[in-house]
């Protein structure tokens, strides 16, 4: 049997190379917005407030529901919370 490594489970379950590379940077961001989320002991209703969205957005964010969200939201929410965005660019491999 061939076995394929990935680099990333983005790259094993989407169709192509630009929707992995997009999945990979939402999740990332979302990852970072649960983690300042946690760390800060907000609830999904103070969490809501303070981002200006509902709490069903939150909850949405919580259970890792990528396809919900776009790059330019997830960035102002980092942007709320203080956090700052780096982009590394490089060659495919």
């Amino acid at each position: 049997m061939n076995m394929h490594q990935f680099d990333s489970v983005w790259d094993a379950i989407e169709d192509t190379p630009k929707n992995a590379e997009m999945m990979k940077v939402r999740s990332g961001l979302m990852m970072a917005l649960q983690k300042y989320i946690a760390r800060q002991g907000l609830s999904q209703a103070e969490a809501a407030k303070h981002f200006g969205v509902t709490p069903p957005r939150i909850a949405e964010l919580i259970n890792g529901q990528v396809n919900a969200f776009d790059v330019d939201a997830l960035i102002a929410m980092a942007a709320t919370a203080g956090l700052h965005c780096d982009i590394q660019i490089r060659e495919a491999a």
